[in-house]
């Protein structure tokens, strides 16, 4: 009986997990888009769905965030935008905050 009880709770906390995991994935993805629509603006792109899904799929490079922020540096210097890397991650803080406020809204 124990047994079940332990099974149980385990199953409980893997999908607690789960869920978790899939929410700050979405969480993510949206900071993202949002992220990507902001330098889409300042480098004067109109592809922005395009856009969004090369921001998304930078993320997916290595762990962690740097991905992105390599991308975005290197898509402004390409386009000899002048943007220091603290103002990228200033956005990238502040739209990760605001996707997680309409995360929040939407559950």
């Amino acid at each position: 009986m124990s047994g079940s009880i332990f099974t149980d709770r385990e199953r409980a906390f893997e999908a607690a997990y789960v869920q978790q995991e899939a929410a700050r994935f979405r969480v993510i993805a949206r900071r993202n888009r949002m992220l990507a629509a902001w330098a889409a603006e300042l480098l004067g792109r109109d592809d922005l769905e395009f856009y969004a899904s090369e921001v998304i799929a930078a993320d997916f490079t290595h762990a962690g965030h740097d991905d992105v922020l390599k991308k975005l540096m290197r898509d402004f210097a390409e386009a000899e935008i002048e943007i220091d890397e603290e103002t990228v991650r200033m956005k990238m803080h502040a739209f990760l905050q605001a996707a997680s406020r309409q995360s929040e809204g939407a559950e």
